[in-house]
């Protein structure tokens, strides 16, 4: 049977989560490991995977994330403990990686160790469609060309998935929309060709789970580059009231993002808006519909789904 992580149960990170029997047999397949699964990826990624294979959904809090509804065996983690990782890639066919701290490259080391040791035999990792783009040097493209140079020497069967920016990311205006009906945002005109996070994680189950990719690398866009002031629009359109945009300088939003990051992280945020604003980030490519076969969510389907978060912000 199948095993989920009881809720009431604090769990280490290293340890797998106590388990309580599910109600529905264990899905036949692949057994697959699916890092950062609390995250937005992850978390669908390991709901598309469970119904047909083994999940093992790595996470720092398992307890919080079973609670949460995450799929899969809910497993505790750290990609800093290599110890943990060793024990949640053991047996494992296949793997997905998705690391998010550029200060931290050895955390792409010890899962990719892990799994070597364990016997997985297929990687797909989560890197970022700028290091495609010989003008884009800053401190996270830099780490993501490392990242997929480590995944090449694992010695195991990889996929490179290269996403451009999440539609996901305007959660983040959320609250001023909530409070002022404002959108506030560095370089409003310039055009991100930004992609649903829910086709990214369904590119990702189809990858890990069949035959064909392995070697490949896949550009992934949504069908059109918008800008914040596009983004603004839909929003206004899916919450039913007037929202106004406001540029911010770059002074103001490095003052923004000194609040939340590191300064390394913040310059390479400021590198990255202005190579966006060059028209860096605007190209639209088609990986979404090579793997899916279908073509990928516009950012005003992507609203329409998430209106809730627009209107109802703390």
């Amino acid at each position: 049977m199948s095993t989920r992580a009881a809720p009431d149960a604090p769990v280490a990170p290293g340890t797998t989560a106590p388990a309580v029997p599910e109600t529905t047999a264990a899905p036949r397949g692949l057994t697959v490991v699916v890092t950062g699964a609390s995250g937005t990826l992850g978390r669908e990624a390991a709901a598309l995977l469970a119904s047909c294979h083994r999940v093992r959904a790595l996470t720092r809090d398992p307890a919080r994330a079973a609670a949460g509804g995450l799929a899969g065996q809910v497993m505790g983690a750290d990609f800093a403990d290599r110890a943990s990782l060793a024990r949640a890639c053991e047996g494992a066919d296949a793997l997905l990686v998705i690391t998010s701290n550029p200060l931290r490259p050895d955390h792409d080391d010890n899962v990719l160790a892990a799994a070597r040791a364990g016997g997985v035999r297929h990687v797909v990792k989560v890197s970022a469609l700028a290091v495609t783009d010989p003008d884009a040097d800053d401190l996270v493209t830099r780490w993501q060309r490392e990242n997929e140079e480590r995944v090449r020497a694992s010695g195991m069967a990889w996929t490179l998935l290269r996403p451009r920016a999440f539609m996901s990311k305007t959660r983040d205006w959320a609250p001023s929309i909530a409070r002022e009906s404002v959108v506030r945002a560095l370089h409003g005109d310039s055009r991100n060709a930004c992609v649903d996070p829910r086709d990214v994680s369904a590119v990702a189950a189809r990858v890990l789970t069949e035959p064909g990719h392995a070697g490949r690398a896949y550009a992934l866009t949504g069908p059109a580059a918008v800008s914040a002031r596009d983004q603004c629009r839909e929003l206004a359109a899916v919450v039913g009231r007037p929202l106004r945009f406001v540029g911010m300088t770059p002074r103001e939003a490095v003052d923004a993002w000194r609040e939340r990051y590191p300064e390394p992280l913040v310059q390479a945020l400021l590198e990255m808006s202005a190579r966006q604003a060059a028209g860096g980030k605007a190209d639209v490519a088609h990986g979404v519909a090579e793997v899916l076969g279908r073509p990928p969510a516009a950012f005003a389907a992507w609203a329409r789904d998430h209106a809730a978060v627009f209107r109802h912000a703390a």
